[in-house]
């Protein structure tokens, strides 16, 4: 009898370990099933079949943060315009409509003294839909950061970046200004190239994939060269300013774009920010967002800032976010810097300026503000042949988008 008893006790305790494994292989296999699955989505966001699909539905496949829009609507008015049907690229005569095809927009949107002249949307896309923004992003932080600046959260921007992200003393950014930063010159070794799958960022796309949080992926890069010399993209340079932000002013990214610009700019839409597994924005390229409302940013920035005789962005940071301060920030070729885009904090400035400006996300992403014709356009699009002839691509859009602004704002 008391042996029986004794098997009983050693079946239970037998069992209840068994359970015990059992439940943590469970779990194991669903933690493990989770980032394999965030690594496919990784991998196959970009399949040529899925990929304008993708880009309007990010947040069904990865963490997010909501910004909620407020009561108060900005509307714009109507006057559907037909598009001019060239431009002017390279010598050569385009058809803006054979162009608008060919990098599979998405959405396009013209507006002018707070009046749509165009809006159609392809693709699948609708007025709707939210769509990725990639480094279009980058000009929201931007704007974040300078009203972080004038709140005096950010005291200075010649300070180091490791006053507020010690946990980076040990990275390339050691001892890198924030205004270097601002300008992508931060010296910090990086390979923006989205063809080579060794490269960083790739490398920090499977960070992601893995729920690895950017902080870490952040610290993990070393100089290259010194600082304030080279304009030199890095992404992660944009991910340092997000960071900084939430330290400073102890709130994430997307509850201070919530109050600093989406309630006050009277955004038709709540947007998404994407988020890594510790909470933090993908500061560089997460930002989700319908058509309409990237216009009504381009229109904050047209208008110096103001929205409606209210300063959003101090007027003195929208000039310099658009203004080349130093040769290797200046439009054109030259030994030094990586493309021939001029620089501003985190805005582009064409070739043979005309005092016109963009944000640039890739696979065909853009704001464009032409202040001489008081024109802002926007257009979300999911170029599915980026890898190849991106940049090119990047290049004739301003010349598209000139065409259309001279032409409609006559």
């Amino acid at each position: 009898m008391t042996e029986k008893i004794k098997d009983k006790s050693i079946l239970k305790k037998t069992l209840i370990v068994s359970g015990i494994i059992f439940g943590i292989l469970i779990i194991t296999g669903l933690f493990n099933f989770n980032r394999i699955q965030r690594l496919y989505r990784v991998i196959n966001l970009f399949n040529q079949d899925i990929i304008d699909q993708n880009f309007r539905t990010m947040g069904d496949k990865f963490d997010s943060r909501t910004i909620h829009h407020g009561p108060d609507v900005f509307t714009f008015k109507k006057e559907i315009k037909k598009l001019p049907e060239e431009y002017i690229f390279n010598g050569q005569k385009r058809s803006v409509n054979a162009f608008i095809e060919h990098t599979d927009t998405t959405g396009l949107i013209v507006i002018k003294d707070d009046t749509i002249l165009f809006e159609k949307y392809y693709r699948g896309n609708t007025e709707s839909s939210k769509a990725i923004s990639w480094s279009v992003a980058k000009s929201f932080v931007s704007a974040l950061f300078g009203i972080a600046v004038s709140e005096g959260y950010i005291k200075d921007i010649n300070q180091p970046v490791t006053d507020y992200l010690p946990s980076l003393k040990n990275s390339g950014y050691n001892g890198v200004s924030i205004k270097n930063v601002l300008q992508m010159s931060s010296g910090v070794r990086f390979n923006e190239d989205y063809g080579d799958f060794n490269s960083d960022i790739n490398r920090m796309g499977r960070y992601f994939a893995l729920n690895t949080p950017f902080a870490d992926f952040v610290a993990s890069l070393k100089a290259e060269r010194k600082q304030g010399t080279f304009h030199h993209y890095v992404s992660m340079d944009t991910q340092v300013l997000g960071m900084i932000i939430r330290e400073a002013t102890g709130k994430n990214l997307s509850e201070y774009a919530q109050e600093k610009l989406w309630k006050p700019l009277g955004m038709e839409s709540d947007a998404y920010w994407l988020t890594d597994s510790s909470g933090m924005e993908a500061a560089f390229g997460g930002l989700n967002v319908t058509l309409r409302d990237y216009a009504r940013f381009g229109r904050l920035y047209l208008n110096k800032g103001n929205w409606n005789g209210k300063q959003i962005v101090p007027e003195a940071w929208c000039k310099a976010s658009v203004t080349p301060d130093a040769p290797h920030l200046m439009p054109g070729k030259r030994p030094d810097a990586s493309w021939v885009l001029g620089y501003g904090y985190q805005w582009w400035i064409p070739e043979n300026p005309d005092g016109d400006y963009l944000a640039i996300g890739i696979y065909g992403q853009a704001i464009y503000v032409y202040p001489r014709y008081n024109i802002v356009i926007a257009k979300t699009s999911a170029y599915a042949d980026y890898n190849k002839d991106g940049e090119d691509m990047e290049i004739e859009s301003i010349e598209m988008f000139r065409a259309i602004a001279r032409e409609l704002g006559k």
